[in-house]
């Protein structure tokens, strides 16, 4: 009977560690306009977002008020498409560097991309997005400008 109570737990605990190795951390490039024009069941982007606070994606532009500013947002992928939950951190992210510039005196955010993990990419139409078991999440850079 100790041998199979012992067999249980040794496989459960291969079971168990094989899962934690294995979890998922899935890479998504998302249109950029598909989450500024985002619709979903906690809110729309133009609820979120500020439309006095210009974006600009991956170029400059203006006088810089604050440089390399990020925002890092994750959301609770439970039960939502990659898809939904990536736009919803992403328009968290970017409502936060809005924020930001308000607070700054700035009237845009320039110079927008991703950097999840300090990894740069400089997309116009795109970002980058991470989609794990539970958790979803979004990290973009920008500089504050006038």
């Amino acid at each position: 009977m100790k041998k199979i109570i012992s067999s249980v737990v040794v496989g459960m605990a291969v079971l168990c560690g094989s899962a934690a190795v294995q979890a998922r951390d899935t890479k998504l490039i998302l249109p950029i306009r598909d989450a500024l024009n985002y619709e979903g069941k906690k809110g729309s982007a133009r609820e979120l977002l500020d439309p006095g606070i210009a974006l600009v994606f991956a170029r400059g532009g203006g006088s810089v008020v604050r440089a390399d500013v990020k925002a890092i947002k994750r959301t609770n992928g439970f039960g939502k498409s990659d898809a939904d939950a990536c736009h919803w951190a992403f328009l968290s992210a970017v409502r936060q560097l809005q924020e930001a510039a308000r607070e700054a005196g700035a009237t845009k955010v320039v110079n927008l991309i991703s950097y999840y993990k300090d990894h740069e990419y400089r997309g116009t139409s795109e970002y980058e997005c991470h989609a794990g078991a539970f958790i979803v999440g979004v990290t973009l850079r920008g500089d504050l400008a006038r």
